[in-house]
């Protein structure tokens, strides 16, 4: 332990201390809530950049002014604003400028492909399209060329008739195109005097895509106090001390990245120090200069952080907190947390974004023996839970799959949700909402697991099909059907792997049809090209239609294909 942990106080004092601040619960929305921490803390630090950084009250007139262009730019209330955008500030300031105009925003995965883009411009109904020119490879500004022909000036035009107009955020080297809106326009020289709508607390504030369990990629509604609420929770169930500093590559589009970073750190007046990219020896330069407290990770990246560590002189003296989530993770993860990177307060959660983020975690001291044993407990909320649920924001029930009957405690069955901090349903899509709930308005999560008589939360598997690699959340049936639309595959099943770093990978088993000659390598290739990275699977192998098995009615058994395909890898 650092003398600095040691000097802190314990995570009950600082609990009691931020649940005393906040006695009574005030709904706000995003805006509101930063305009309320700016009053507080104007000259404290929000946003670190190793360029600069944004005090509060910087950072809440900055998106005055863009709240500004927003308007100029024929943004209406309740209008729908999709942001293409890695970790940058631009991307914190416009956040909360679409909500001082009373706008929705759309945050887009930046790993998309052309289809995956396409598909969620044009289901999200959105108005503008806020969007970096190429990130990490991508070319950005191609996909819309090949999407929508003369979006410069025309915006969707035919193809995406509500997208009227197009925003560039130049964050490769190329200048952006002459005939396109530039980011810089959207920040008006003065915003002084003007009065901006704002957003109600009870409105939609974002709408967020998961792949979720079935079919196409679905909108996630979360209102504003849904995330200011769960954020508040957050930072009390973790015990934020006041200033805290939370450094993290994990993306803002995301409910982690957004839900335990840029949101919570509000209430205490702290600080985030952005990385647009992950890259360990980055994130260790970034803790040792900026002082930082808290890193938000998933495991792929905890044990890159430790190597990193291991193999580099550097001042880890400030880092007193950690919390690793979104993937399996290998025990011996929770004990180099400690050994090699100082950390003395570990934690981790479960959570989805149809529940606004994580909604279990451990205690900060909790027994070592309740990171290996659980995902968490279920969060207390203080003045911003609901006292029907304990005071929490999500509460769940454990319920048997066939029967719906409810299971005690230790009992293994599947995890239903319900509370404030749960979603109201799937934007444009009132089937799959419809079937997201049960009649009580659980909602059902598909995951399997058990939750002890103290709270605590254990994961024992999924009734759903997708899993997550690298804490990004991919559906198998996206890629089998990339892979089935080759005229060389007569069937494809992708089922995940466990992986030490990843989390789990994909593995892709393929039937080729009758005569074809497909290859391993071109299939992939084409995966790569349609879709984005963390959906492509590690391994591909060739098999027969007589090796799947088969339920009665012919539906791929994939838990046995699982067990198959850790076979396979060890043997090839």
């Amino acid at each position: 332990m650092t003398a600095q942990a040691a000097l802190r106080p314990s995570v009950a004092d600082r609990q009691a201390a931020l649940a005393a601040r906040f006695p009574k619960w005030i709904a706000r929305s995003l805006d509101g809530m930063l305009d309320a921490a700016a009053a507080e803390f104007p000259d404290r630090p929000y946003v670190i950049t190793d360029e600069r950084t944004w005090t509060y009250r910087e950072l809440a007139d900055w998106s005055r002014r863009l709240a500004a262009g927003l308007m100029t730019a024929g943004v209406k209330p309740g209008e729908h604003v999709a942001l293409l955008m890695a970790n940058y500030p631009e991307f914190v300031a416009l956040k909360y400028a679409i909500a001082r105009v009373g706008a929705v925003a759309v945050p887009i995965n930046i790993l998309n492909r052309q289809a995956e883009l396409g598909y969620v411009l044009a289901q999200s109904d959105a108005a503008m399209l806020v969007t970096m020119d190429r990130f990490r490879g991508l070319d950005t500004l191609a996909m819309l060329d090949a999407l929508m022909p003369g979006w410069e000036q025309g915006g969707g035009g035919q193809a995406i008739p509500r997208l009227r107009q197009v925003v560039v955020f130049p964050a490769g080297s190329e200048p952006v195109r002459a005939q396109a809106m530039p980011f810089a326009a959207l920040e008006q020289s003065a915003a002084d005097g003007l009065t901006f709508p704002s957003s109600a607390p009870d409105g939609v504030a974002d709408i967020i895509y998961t792949s979720g369990t079935t079919g196409a990629p679905k909108g996630v509604m979360l209102s504003h106090d849904q995330v200011v609420r769960t954020a508040f929770t957050s930072a009390l169930a973790r015990a934020f001390e006041d200033g805290r500093r939370i450094v993290f590559a994990l993306p803002m589009y995301h409910v982690y990245g957004y839900g335990e970073g840029m949101l919570p750190v509000l209430f205490v007046g702290g600080a985030i120090v952005l990385q647009v990219r992950f890259a360990a020896a980055d994130m260790l330069t970034a803790i040792a200069r900026h002082r930082v407290t808290d890193a938000l990770l998933v495991p792929t990246m905890t044990l890159a952080l430790i190597d990193a560590a291991r193999e580099a002189a550097c001042d880890l003296s400030s880092l007193t907190a950690v919390l690793s989530s979104g993937a399996r993770a290998p025990e011996r993860i929770w004990r180099e947390i400690g050994s090699v990177l100082g950390v003395a307060e570990i934690t981790t959660g479960y959570g989805m974004t149809e529940v606004t983020a994580s909604s279990t975690v451990t205690r900060p001291d909790d027994p070592f023996e309740r990171l290996l044993d659980s995902n968490g407990r279920l969060r207390d909320a203080g003045a911003a839970g609901d006292p029907a649920l304990g005071g929490r924001l999500v509460g769940y029930k454990v319920v048997d799959p066939e029967s719906e009957a409810a299971l005690p405690p230790g009992a293994v069955g599947e995890l239903r949700a319900r509370g404030p901090g749960v979603t109201c349903g799937y934007y444009n899509k009132p089937a799959e909402t419809a079937a997201a709930f049960d009649a009580e308005g659980w909602f059902r999560t598909g995951d399997l697991g058990r939750i002890d008589h103290d709270g605590y939360l254990s994961l024992a598997g999924r009734l759903k099909e997708s899993y997550r690699c690298g804490g990004e959340q991919v559906l198998p049936s996206e890629v089998e059907d990339v892979l089935t639309s080759h005229p060389g595959v007569a069937q494809a099943h992708v089922v995940p792997l466990p992986d030490e770093r990843m989390g789990e990978v994909g593995v892709a088993l393929v039937v080729r049809s009758i005569g074809a000659d497909v290859t391993n390598e071109g299939l992939l290739a084409l995966v790569r090209e349609r879709l984005a990275r963390f959906k492509v699977p590690r391994y591909l192998f060739f098999v027969e239609a007589s090796e799947i098995p088969t339920t009665a009615s012919g539906r791929a058994r994939k838990f046995m294909l699982a067990e198959a395909v850790a076979h396979m890898v060890e043997a090839a």
